[in-house]
């Protein structure tokens, strides 16, 4: 049992002088942000495939109880209209020498993925399992019905101890765009039902929130009951914690591990101690 915590991505420059020191080379940022996390989402992995050195330095600069969470990339979870045998096996045998610290993949399949693709689905996730531990995030709406096409896709999840990411972004549409940063978010990140669910002993949450931490806790406290009950389930849920920009993803993500009440690498000292937090 244990909870993973992490942010969009580790190598964010606006984080220095919070958690990294003015002067830290890039290169350095995985080995300092493991320090404080022990998880990632591999948004990058959605975007490009990275060289076999570069895997090599993940596994090197991580922290031993490191875990990631890599996204397959858009060009196999955005052709689910063709089946890339060669393409996905390629990739999966890529990332072998990290695999004692990939936590999940991630396929994060787009709003035009419906029931009728299903059988593709289901080709992916049996390609991918004897490998990998996997999480899929849907976001088309028939999945979200409660009823036929959501029941489908849980069974088969369940079926292949897969699963099913949760996306809450609904303190991120709690409020008008006020800057361009949030505008683009808005833009960007989807808005759907949310439905709690835990498939298998690592459910996964994706929070989307603000700058603003009072209307953040507003919308993650159901979510601190939630992260308890799996906890004592035994379960090893991952948490990943996202703001607008990301600057104050670090900062929600530790608010949120204070009010959980548990103890988690990112309560140590950071370089530039954020306010303390106030449970009045």
């Amino acid at each position: 049992m244990n909870l993973y915590l992490g942010c969009p991505v580790w190598a964010n420059t606006d984080w220095k002088n919070l958690l990294y020191d003015n002067d830290l080379a890039t290169s350095e940022f995985l080995a300092n942000y493991s320090r404080f996390f022990n998880s990632v989402e591999g948004n990058t992995t959605f975007y490009a495939t990275p060289s076999a050195d570069s895997i090599q330095k993940w596994l090197e600069q991580s922290s031993a109880d490191f875990r990631f969470t890599l996204k397959l990339p858009r060009s196999i979870s955005h052709q689910f209209d063709q089946w890339q045998p060669d393409l996905v096996q390629q990739w999966l045998q890529l990332f072998l020498p990290l695999r004692s610290k990939i936590g999940l993949l991630h396929l994060q399949l787009p709003a035009s993925f419906s029931p009728a693709s299903m059988p593709w689905l289901q080709q992916l996730i049996s390609t991918v399992r004897p490998l990998y531990p996997l999480a899929v995030e849907v976001r088309h709406r028939a999945f979200f019905d409660k009823a036929e096409h959501e029941i489908a896709l849980n069974r088969l999840l369940r079926d292949w101890d897969t699963e099913r990411v949760i996306f809450d972004s609904r303190a991120l549409f709690s409020v008008s765009p006020s800057t361009a940063a949030l505008a683009e978010a808005q833009r960007k990140k989807p808005y759907l039902p949310v439905h709690a669910v835990a498939l298998t002993q690592t459910p996964m949450l994706r929070f989307v929130g603000l700058d603003d931490m009072d209307i953040n806790r507003q919308y993650y406290q159901p979510w601190l009951g939630k992260v308890r009950q799996w906890l004592n389930e035994g379960r090893s849920p991952y948490l990943f914690f996202h703001s607008p920009d990301n600057k104050s993803s670090p900062l929600l993500a530790r608010q949120f591990v204070q009010e959980l009440g548990i103890a988690h690498p990112i309560l140590q000292p950071w370089l530039a101690e954020p306010p303390q937090l106030s449970l009045l």
